[in-house]
C-alpha cells in the first residue's frame, strides 16, 4: 500500500556516519524518524521549519514518495532513506530555497 502523506515541514536527518541531509516530511515520518533515533538506526533528527506552504516543488516531491515508498509500520527495523533522483533533488532544492533553508 502506497503512502498519502501531506508534507508540512522540513527536517534534518543525521546518519549514523555523522553526515546530514534534509528531507520534506510530515509530523507521522517525523515521528517514525524519532523512533529511528532511539533504535539506533540514525543519529539524530530536528525539525527546521514547520508549516510549510503547499507550493507546487511540495506538491511534485509529494507525488513522487507518496509513489514510491510506504509509510512503515511502527515496528520497522531500518530506516529507509528515500533516494532522490536529479530530479527530485532539484525539487527539494527549490523547497529548501523557498523556505530559506541550506
Amino acid at each position: 500500500m502506497k503512502s498519502h502523506e501531506t508534507f508540512t515541514l522540513i527536517e534534518e536527518i543525521t546518519r549514523l556516519d555523522g553526515s546530514k541531509y534534509m528531507e520534506i516530511s510530515d509530523m507521522v515520518q517525523n515521528g517514525r524518524a524519532e523512533l529511528a533515533v532511539e533504535r539506533g538506526l540514525i543519529k539524530q533528527v530536528r525539525i527546521l521549519q514547520l508549516n510549510i506552504a503547499h507550493t507546487p516543488h511540495v506538491q511534485a516531491y509529494e507525488d513522487y514518495v507518496n509513489e514510491n515508498y510506504e509509510m512503515p509500520a511502527e515496528d520497522f527495523k531500518t530506516f529507509q532513506e528515500w533516494e532522490k533522483p536529479a530530479e527530485m533533488q532539484k525539487e527539494v532544492d527549490a523547497i529548501l530555497h523557498e523556505n530559506h533553508i541550506g
